[in-house]
Order: structure tokens, then C-alpha cells, then sequence
């Protein structure tokens, strides 16, 4: 017969991995702790979920709480659930990921004593293991842009192959070459449409310009190098 005492009682938390393009630099959104433990120790954003709560719930509400960042749509990335992850007890999270354009300059709030947008190569050390859980949001979006149009996002309503190959680049971290990457986007079916103007400003010859098509998933795939 179950009883509920053969089962130690644990807690379930969310994690954020919250991603954007800023100053030519992927950057993550980090807090930096203000209670124990590993207070002083940057972080993701993220807490305990109530037992009123859905954790779809609890991630929006912690990511507000913590960073002032609201009204993204947050994707769960994965479950972590190693016995010794949090040194309080037995913690399992459940980390989400968002990957968006135009973020805002994060205010720090409840148990947060800083709040920043960090570059993820050079994010420092952080506590729990979040280090693993940044590395796995990191990754998680960097596929996301092989088969969604998410990187015009990153752009302006009207962009060329150059300014959306920077995206690219930023992201993934790696250099593309021009053309190569001007043939396959070019090639993805709805994903650019031509205005029918040229702009100079990628210098060198007159580029065409694009807005996004109607596209939501991309084929075929813009496969990393």
C-alpha cells in the first residue's frame, strides 16, 4: 500500500535561460545571489515554485520578480534533478529557455541583488549548476535557429543577407561564409521577401533588401557549420 512517508518530500524550483543579442554579443541574463547559499555567486534567474502555482507559472512570475523581464514566451529546455544539486535538500528544476530580440535592461528585484545581461563567453562560474543548465540553453537555441526564422527577429523590419548573416554569427559563434550563406537563405522558401530596393550601407556594392516572409519553420534547415 503507497504510503507517503516511504517518499522524503523535495523541492521543485525553475531555472531561466534567458538569451538576446546585444553590443554584437549573445548574452544571457544573469542575477547575482542575495541570500545563502552561494550568496554573492551570479546565477540564471529563478526560484521555488508554491503549491498554487504551475511551474509555467512560476517561471514568468520568477523571471518578473527577479529581473523586471516579462511577457516573453518561455520554452521548457530540461529537467534537472541530480540528489545533490542544491545543498539545502533534495531540488528539482525545471529550467526554461527564451530567446528574443529587444530585451530590456534588467532591474533586479526580491532575492536578487544585481541583475545584468552578460555575454555567455564570459560568464563567470555560476552557482548550482547552472553553468550546465546555461551551456544546454546556449545549445538549445543555437538549433533553434537551424530550422526557424527566429534570427530575423534580431533584425529590422527591412534587413540585408549581411545583417541577417551577423545574427547568425553572433549566435552560433562561428563565421559564415557570404556565399554560401547569401545561396541557402535564399534558397529557404518564404523565409525572405525581396522589397526591391538596395541599400549601401553594408559598404561595398548596393545589397538587396528583405523583409521576413510568411515562413515558420525552415526548409531545409540552415545546418550549422
Amino acid at each position: 500500500m503507497y504510503s507517503p512517508s516511504d517518499f522524503p518530500p523535495f523541492a521543485v524550483t525553475v531555472d531561466l535561460v534567458v538569451l538576446t543579442v546585444r553590443d554584437d554579443a549573445l548574452c544571457a541574463l544573469l542575477v547575482r545571489r542575495g541570500e545563502a547559499p552561494y550568496r554573492g555567486r551570479w546565477a540564471l534567474p529563478g526560484g521555488f515554485v508554491r503549491a498554487t502555482e504551475s511551474v509555467a507559472d512560476a517561471a514568468v512570475r520568477e523571471l518578473a520578480e527577479e529581473t523586471g523581464v516579462s511577457g516573453l514566451f518561455l520554452e521548457q529546455l530540461a529537467t534537472y534533478g541530480e540528489p545533490r544539486r542544491d545543498p539545502r535538500m533534495r531540488v528539482v528544476s525545471v529550467a526554461h529557455l527564451a530567446l528574443a530580440a529587444g530585451l530590456p535592461v534588467p532591474v533586479a528585484g526580491t532575492d536578487a541583488a544585481a541583475a545584468r545581461w552578460v555575454p555567455v563567453d564570459q560568464a563567470p562560474a555560476l552557482a548550482f549548476d547552472h553553468s550546465r543548465i546555461l551551456r544546454d540553453g546556449v545549445e538549445r537555441a543555437r538549433a533553434k535557429l537551424e530550422y526557424t526564422p527566429l534570427a530575423a527577429e534580431f533584425c529590422g523590419p527591412e534587413f540585408t543577407v549581411a545583417e541577417l548573416r551577423r545574427v547568425y554569427e553572433i549566435v552560433w559563434g562561428v563565421p559564415l561564409d557570404p556565399r554560401n550563406f547569401h545561396r541557402k537563405v535564399t534558397g529557404v522558401e518564404g523565409l525572405l521577401v525581396p522589397t526591391g530596393e538596395t541599400t549601401g550601407r553594408d559598404g561595398g556594392r548596393p545589397a538587396a533588401v528583405f523583409r521576413r516572409g510568411p515562413a515558420q519553420a525552415l526548409y531545409p534547415p540552415l545546418v550549422r557549420p
